[in-house]
């Protein structure tokens, strides 16, 4: 097998995963639920899915498209209904959803990160995946995939690839100011600084970044001088300690005392932030961190840019860290049995050994499985392979139940840092009464 990196094997760290929560939402059966002849069943299976890659037509979900053609090809009574759901609106879709009972059967788990909901776990909504596979099966699944996947021993979704925030940077830039890129990619904050600084003019930022709830591409600034948002044992916030604020402050220098950054830092424009950087009438940033889907991104026609992968730049804590997340599937509760198989049957289509190939080098992620690590699917790909070795920095998103509600808190204070409203210390204490609220504290 390819040597892949610890994190990639390890089982003790434990990815967050986006709070996806449904129940069956009433998708058509014409079937009594016989499970001994669940390849009979008829009926309509909706399946939402975000964004990914574009074919030679712009279209982002050909490839779900594509899948759920040849499954409905092999079973003809089936239909599968296509939800397509922007990634940044897929929470607040589902949420709608949950409340007017009109869930999916199946959704995405959003590889930026987040949080799995143990309470929506714990009231029966997601179903359990354990029979998906036999276990020499699961065994093909890198053990920390399957653990962000996991409460109780038993698991909820199929995990299909790992990604991890890095920093970009757009070479053509740093040769036009003279700058020297980061040697290996390792960077302190202050030669961070310096670079950003020789980098700006008035035409072009050195850096900027966005922040909204469930993404974590500002995060590791507030790691990198020993800040965690929560303590080892997820009973107390922690984000006000000195450590966070001195991380937060040196994100928000970046904008109001280095000025290497332009006015719309910190605000939760996605697309308008990554446009910033890689539309080709733009590219009016020289470096901005992302999760590794923008590789491939900037590996495609349509951006084409000349760049590198580098660490996010160490700050008092010594040695840099990143934030991940492990993307897959999950599955609503099931009333009929024979459905819930048909479902599973779709779910183990799109998450196989050559799918999970044709995602990583089409998509910027890692793979979760031991057998399409073994195709080596970035041996022409360095870039990619850069962005492979900093899984071993990862710091997880908590596993808190109530981490989406802590999340949006903590987010919504860093936007009002950014914006200048508060002091980074203002914004990181002012959070804690909130999130003591839903913590029981």
């Amino acid at each position: 097998m390819k040597k892949m990196n610890k994190w990639m094997y390890a089982g003790t760290l434990t990815f967050g995963l986006v709070a996806l929560t449904a129940c069956n939402g009433g998708s058509g059966s014409s079937s009594s639920g016989d499970i001994e002849n669940w390849e009979d069943w008829e009926g309509t299976i909706t399946l939402w899915d975000g964004p990914r890659w574009r074919d030679e037509n712009e279209n982002q979900y050909h490839w779900i498209e594509e899948k759920v053609a040849e499954f409905e090809d092999k079973y003809p009574g089936v239909e599968i209904d296509i939800v397509q759901q922007p990634w940044a609106e897929l929470g607040d879709s589902l949420t709608v959803a949950i409340a007017g009972r009109t869930w999916p059967d199946i959704a995405p788990i959003d590889i930026s990160g987040g949080t799995i909901s143990l309470n929506h776990i714990e009231d029966g909504v997601i179903e359990q995946t354990d029979d998906v596979f036999t276990d020499e099966e699961w065994d093909d699944f890198y053990p920390n995939t399957l653990e962000a996947y996991e409460h109780d021993g038993n698991l909820y979704g199929i995990p299909t690839s790992i990604s991890v925030q890095a920093m970009l940077l757009n070479l053509d830039h740093f040769e036009e100011k003279g700058v020297e890129p980061p040697v290996d990619g390792k960077w302190t904050y202050e030669e961070f600084v310096e670079k950003m600084e020789a980098l700006t003019d008035g035409d072009v930022y050195g850096f900027s970044t966005y922040i909204m709830p469930e993404y974590y591409e500002a995060w590791p600034f507030l790691y990198m001088d020993g800040g965690l948002p929560l303590n080892e044992e997820l009973t107390e916030y922690t984000f006000d300690s000195p450590e966070t604020i001195s991380g937060l402050e040196k994100l928000i220098d970046l904008k109001f005392e280095h000025n290497v950054a332009p006015v719309e830092m910190g605000g939760a424009d996605v697309g308008g932030t990554f446009q910033a950087f890689a539309a080709l009438d733009q590219r009016t940033v020289a470096v901005q961190p992302w999760a590794t889907w923008a590789i491939n991104s900037l590996q495609t026609d349509e951006y084409d840019m000349n760049f590198m992968v580098a660490e996010y730049p160490t700050g008092d804590l010594g040695e840099p860290v990143t934030s991940g997340g492990v993307g897959g599937f999950v599955m609503f509760m099931q009333e009929d049995e024979a459905k819930k198989e048909m479902v599973s049957e779709l779910m183990r289509h799109i998450t196989s050994t050559e799918e999970q190939f044709v995602t990583a080098q089409n998509y910027g992620t890692f793979p979760a499985r031991i057998s399409t690590a073994d195709m080596d699917p970035f041996a022409d790909n360095p870039q990619m392979a850069a962005a492979q070795e900093l899984s071993e920095q990862v710091i997880p998103v908590p596993r808190h139940p109530e981490w989406a509600r802590i999340d949006e808190i903590i987010q919504g204070h860093l936007q009002l840092a950014a914006n200048g409203e508060k002091t980074p210390q203002q914004a990181l204490e002012d959070a804690r009464p909130e999130v003591e609220r839903i913590m029981g504290n």
